[in-house]
């Protein structure tokens, strides 16, 4: 099979759903191929439930904001945002292109007593009547065939009201330093997770957004303090998160 073979009607490559179902079984160790995504997720949290109390008004003491509500994680891996999605009060359901890491999720959540909708395939894969009041896609759109479908799948299925939220690298020549000559150099990342020229500005993202029919609410940087790890920031050159509804 071909590196740039995708699923027919699907935004999936081949060779990404590949390299991240190899990397399952270590999905849920800190110390493992992924404890990047573990220094990364409290901070992406944090914008989460920050997006999610501007967009509804939540009260910010509850530990259930999305009680009553559905939730989407696209590109969901083994479940480090869809878990936390869940204990947030919503009906989750998480969506992968590798069948091992659904897998893993699957049984990870079992463990942890939470019920998930876990599913391998595509965003496309959805029902015409599937929609769901918050849809996330975490440092996804970069790994698809082509951005535009992909995030007007998204749009698709984001319910009337409801709050799509994204996170990617901006390309940038710090996010080729940071990410792929030091990160992946130095084995920080597994080798091979980053195509910088797949990386998106937040002007393009934005575009992209527009012409599904969403508009941006909130851009935040994702950057890398000395003192303090990773943080929400004013600085997009490395990472930002996007909040969006519909238009």
């Amino acid at each position: 099979m071909s590196d740039a073979t995708t699923t027919p009607a699907s935004s999936i490559l081949a060779r990404e759903a590949a390299h991240f179902g190899g990397l399952a079984a270590e999905w849920w160790d800190p110390k493992g191929s992924s404890a990047m995504l573990h220094r990364l997720n409290p901070v992406r949290l944090r914008f989460v439930r920050e997006a999610v109390n501007a967009h509804w008004g939540a009260d910010a003491a509850t530990r259930r904001p999305l009680a009553g509500r559905s939730a989407l994680d696209v590109g969901c891996g083994a479940g480090l945002l869809a878990e936390p999605l869940a204990r947030m009060g919503a009906a989750t359901a998480g969506l992968d292109a590798a069948p091992e890491n659904v897998a893993v999720a699957a049984a990870h959540a079992e463990g942890q007593g939470l019920a998930i909708d876990y599913r391998a395939g595509s965003v496309e894969d959805l029902g015409e009547d599937e929609r769901f009041d918050f849809v996330c896609a975490m440092e996804v759109v970069e790994h698809v065939a082509d951005p535009a479908p992909f995030v007007a799948g998204l749009a698709r299925a984001l319910a009337p009201g409801g709050l799509l939220v994204m996170s990617t690298p901006n390309r940038t020549a710090l996010s080729r330093l940071a990410l792929v000559t030091v990160g992946e150099g130095a084995g920080l990342i597994p080798r091979g997770t980053h195509d910088w020229s797949r990386f998106l500005t937040p002007g393009e993202l934005g575009a992209l957004l527009g012409r599904a029919g969403l508009a941006v609410t909130e851009t935040r940087g994702l950057s890398l303090d000395p003192r303090r790890g990773f943080v929400l920031s004013d600085d997009v050159t490395m990472n930002y998160l996007v909040a969006a509804r519909h238009a």
